[in-house]
């Protein structure tokens, strides 16, 4: 709030680091001048939860196209079945958030040969099988903590307030965080959900199961392959479990016990946003997995167009692995890959051009 009045310092895009005055000077933008009372209003509420919660669901819109489609990457690169994603499976279950990861997911899979294969298992592990369940639970929590966000975004949270209408200054509690604590605290429990889901999957794909080498080396012994890579996956899924310990259970008694009990929900949007970061570090190690067993595949049998595309995108920047090597930067490219937009836009980015 404090550059808006030209006051406190900035991060410019390119990284320098100006006074507030200077920034807007530099930008064209005017300082506002406050009014009466609004300097407190700027303060006096959850603006700092509420402005990190709004710029965080963004992203996580983002991760939930990005956990099906990696999930339907995954499934065809371990040779796995498509029927659970059949549309009369999560018909009569009638959850919204499951109808629509089993649709991405099998929109994903489309035109695949891999997964219409005749099989001897007629079942997958439940990272694989579970998709639609797991992957669309969170995203009904999304959605419900998107409308919580929303009405906040458009509501009064200062103190005291001044009715005109009513001749009336009172005093009140809309400054308490306690509805978006509890729907930070929510939404870290999702979006830790696809990354734990993720991990798993990335561990089967490393097993030496259903015809792929362990850890995805093509010379097994000789080389780790992706063994480090799913170490750092399960070492962040195993952070965001702590992470994704309620903020709001917490209290903190101060101001001589005028404030005896707060939200704790500025610590929640703190530990949402890394559990955040982690879920795309997690889910980018499992494009890098995915990429790698449909490598190892090889063209017998068609990917779906779709998937093909998107491996194409991800190799742009990241190659098929025939030996060990460095991993960070290619997982740190990885990252940067799942940032830079929705699995569609890339793929069909990727196709567009050419």
């Amino acid at each position: 709030m404090l550059p808006l009045i030209g006051e406190g310092e900035v991060v410019m895009p390119d990284g320098r680091q100006l006074t507030s005055g200077d920034a807007l000077q530099e930008l064209g933008w005017p300082i506002l001048e406050l009014g009466p009372k609004e300097g407190l209003a700027l303060i006096n509420g959850t603006q700092m939860m509420l402005g990190t919660g709004m710029v965080a669901l963004e992203r996580v819109t983002r991760l939930a196209e990005w956990a099906d489609a990696l999930g339907a990457w995954s499934l065809e690169a371990w040779n796995g079945l498509k029927a659970a994603m059949h549309p009369s499976i999560h018909r009569i279950r009638n959850q919204a958030g499951a109808m629509v990861s089993a649709h991405n997911v099998s929109s994903w899979l489309e035109g695949s040969e891999r997964v219409e294969q005749p099989r001897t298992y007629v079942q997958d592990p439940y990272s694989f099988r579970c998709m639609p369940q797991v992957h669309g639970a969170s995203r009904d929590v999304v959605e419900g903590v998107r409308d919580v966000f929303e009405a906040e975004m458009n509501a009064v949270t200062d103190n005291p307030l001044v009715f005109p209408d009513e001749d009336l200054i009172v005093s009140g509690g809309n400054f308490h965080g306690q509805p978006l604590a509890l729907a930070m605290d929510r939404l870290a429990l999702a979006i830790h959900e696809w990354a734990s889901i993720s991990e798993r999957r990335v561990f089967k794909m490393l097993s030496g199961q259903r015809g792929l080498p362990a850890f995805l080396a093509p010379n097994p012994g000789l080389n780790s392959g992706f063994m480090i890579p799913q170490y750092t996956a399960a070492s962040l899924v195993s952070f965001s479990k702590q992470l994704c310990t309620p903020a709001s259970a917490d209290n903190a008694d101060s101001s001589n016990g005028q404030e005896d009990h707060v939200s704790m929900g500025a610590n929640g949007a703190l530990q949402m946003w890394r559990v955040l970061e982690h879920a795309e570090q997690v889910l980018a190690i499992e494009a890098m997995c995915a990429a790698q067993a449909s490598d190892l595949r090889g063209g017998d049998v068609a990917m779906a167009p779709a998937l093909k595309q998107l491996q194409a995108s991800f190799r742009e920047g990241v190659p098929f692995l025939d030996e060990d090597a460095v991993m960070a930067p290619l997982m740190a490219e990885a990252v940067a890959w799942i940032r830079r937009g929705s699995p569609r836009d890339l793929a069909d980015l990727r196709a567009s051009t050419h």
